[in-house]
């Protein structure tokens, strides 16, 4: 049976302000129940400010002023073939106006430019860059090709003319460099850029950021269909619940007698589906068989990302497992959840976050607010004060208040964590599993000129009651990673109204920045972080069944005016 779609809830983000703790907590929205239209509309307009594992909306950078030439010392062999200087010019301006007030730390432009200069070297040994008595000094083979005055620190244009001036006199210098090519050298000096940030910050090439842009909004205009051989048929094998074939008659089984009147026989399932994509908003017809009949269907091809969600009944409960953040997960999982409630005795809910490396914030904190009755759901702070948001939902809860069970390991991350921390914290669900990986900076993205991203980490990421997900992660209320009998233990424990976890929870609660690794490390070490096995699952159902284990593993979260120790981190 396919799924209805019906309103959910949006939390909107809110700025920062100087007020405390308490204050920001009781500043909580909503946008409320809205038409499947609107919401459909708002997902495509709203400008996702964070996400985690890199998902903001691009910048787009303006294009540079021309520069003058400056002085350089004469080359091997003038007539060689350049790099184009204007792309790189405009790349290296549009790059440096983005990441100065972005990044967490603040870096002058003359670090960034001393940092990806350095680069060099390892494109090629021979070369250096070298500062000294107020010059830049490249040399080749230890002899000085090219000496430029130093930029001020915090000048955009001049050090994008100077750092372009240096790769082209590099670039004529050394065979290796040409080999390279331009878009080794852009690579190799923003790898050694990054070296000296974060582990997430990163330069996508011109061909790897279409891939990665096509992933996260559902790349080319297709049917959404999935198709397959059987039986010398084209048969549907899958329709995308994101896609346009959703809401018609096609389904699964049927076979496809012909696309827009051509016949698909003789024809292979790679051509076929080739028939169903083309440019956004066209006509296809398909022409489908079953039980002897033949109908037509018509639909305007559309871009369709990847469905994120899975659903399964396993007795009276409803395992949703989400395997990504993309564009429109939050839209799944409302589906899913309406359909769901609409299964005869559910007793509950199972989020099933195992493996799940993140995604796009904004959809995480959409999806936490589909069982979320109010609260803050995540925490976001930077530098930028466009990083700075409140995220805060109201009246939103699909499940009325429904079990749930919220399923990770140590593969969860990101965007993932958000939501594990946020149903957790809101005492709104259980978290099962192993410590998770603490991923909790957050990438804005930024498109260069030539078609290549930066992924800047801007912001940090705050759960709920104030502790950060870097580094500790998600402690879960149930672990499972510490062996059979120590899993049964706790269950029987729980059972009798003690939660053995609030010995590690209560403490990861009550970490604040900056976090001592020691303490963070040992707090981790009483849940080490694993892959999930079947016990996730049989724990799940277990807490479930027993209302009695599920209520005393809630009360090993502390409550939200709880303060940590002295010191904090």
């Amino acid at each position: 049976m396919k799924r209805a779609l019906f309103p959910v809830i949006i939390a909107r983000p809110m700025r920062l302000g100087g007020e405390g703790a308490g204050a920001w907590r009781r500043r909580m929205s909503t946008l409320g129940h809205l038409p499947r239209d609107t919401f459909i509309l708002l997902l495509i307009i709203a400008r996702l400010t964070t996400a985690a594992c890199a998902d903001d909306l691009p910048a787009t950078p303006r294009t540079p002023t021309p520069q003058p030439p400056l002085h350089e010392d004469s080359v091997d062999n003038p007539d060689m073939t350049s790099m184009d200087l204007a792309v790189l010019s405009s790349v290296m301006q549009a790059s440096l106006s983005f990441l100065q007030p972005r990044t967490l730390e603040s870096h002058t432009i003359h670090d960034f430019a001393l940092w990806g200069l350095n680069g060099l070297s390892a494109l090629d040994p021979s070369l250096s860059i070298e500062e000294q008595n107020g010059f830049l000094q490249l040399a080749a083979t230890q002899k000085t090709v090219l000496a430029l005055p130093v930029p001020a620190p915090d000048d955009v244009p001049e050090w994008s003319a100077a750092i372009t001036r240096i790769l082209d006199v590099a670039w004529h210098h050394s065979p290796a460099m040409r080999n390279t090519g331009q878009d080794g050298v852009l690579q190799g000096f923003f790898d050694e850029l990054f070296n000296h940030l974060d582990p997430y910050s990163r330069y996508i090439p011109p061909g790897a950021a279409v891939s990665d842009r096509s992933i996260r909004t559902g790349g080319e205009a297709t049917a959404g269909l999935t198709l397959g051989m059987d039986h010398h048929a084209i048969r549907i094998t899958a329709v995308n619940a994101n896609g346009p074939a959703w809401p018609t008659s096609l389904a699964a089984g049927q076979i496809v007698r012909a696309v827009n009147g051509r016949s698909t026989e003789s024809h292979t399932v790679d051509t076929v589906t080739s028939w169903l994509n083309g440019p956004g908003g066209s006509l296809v017809r398909i022409t489908v068989e079953a039980k002897g009949r033949q109908t037509t269907v018509t639909l305007h091809r559309a871009s369709t990302p990847p469905e994120t969600v899975f659903a399964y009944t396993s007795g009276k409960h409803v395992v949703l497992h989400i395997t990504a953040f993309s564009a429109n997960t939050a839209e799944e999982m409302s589906q899913y959840l309406d359909e769901a409630m609409n299964v005869p005795g559910i007793s509950g809910l199972i989020l099933d976050l195992r493996g799940n490396r993140g995604g796009v914030l904004q959809q995480a904190v959409t999806t936490s607010a589909l069982m979320l009755d109010h609260g803050v759901a995540a925490i976001t702070q930077g530098r930028d004060p466009q990083a700075n948001h409140v995220w805060a939902v109201q009246g939103g809860d699909m499940t009325s208040g429904l079990p749930i069970i919220v399923l990770v390991d140590g593969r969860t991350a990101s965007a993932a964590e958000i939501l594990a921390a946020a149903l957790s914290d809101q005492k709104r669900g259980v978290v099962i599993g192993s410590a998770t990986l603490g991923k909790g900076l957050v990438q804005t993205i930024g498109q260069m000129p030539n078609g290549a991203e930066l992924f800047v980490t801007w912001s940090r990421v705050l759960a709920p009651l104030g502790w950060p997900l870097q580094g500790l992660g998600v402690m879960p209320q149930v672990c499972t990673s510490r062996g059979e009998s120590e899993l049964e233990r706790q269950l029987q424990n729980l059972a009798e109204g003690t939660a053995d976890s609030a010995q590690w929870v209560v403490p990861a609660r009550q970490v604040r920045s900056p976090a001592d690794l020691s303490r963070i490390l040992a707090i981790r070490k009483a849940c080490p972080a694993a892959i999930g096995t079947d016990s996730d699952l049989d724990a799940a159902h277990s807490l479930l069944d027993n209302p009695e284990e599920y209520r005393a593993a809630l009360s090993a979260i502390p409550e939200e005016d709880a303060s940590p120790p002295n010191g904090g981190g």
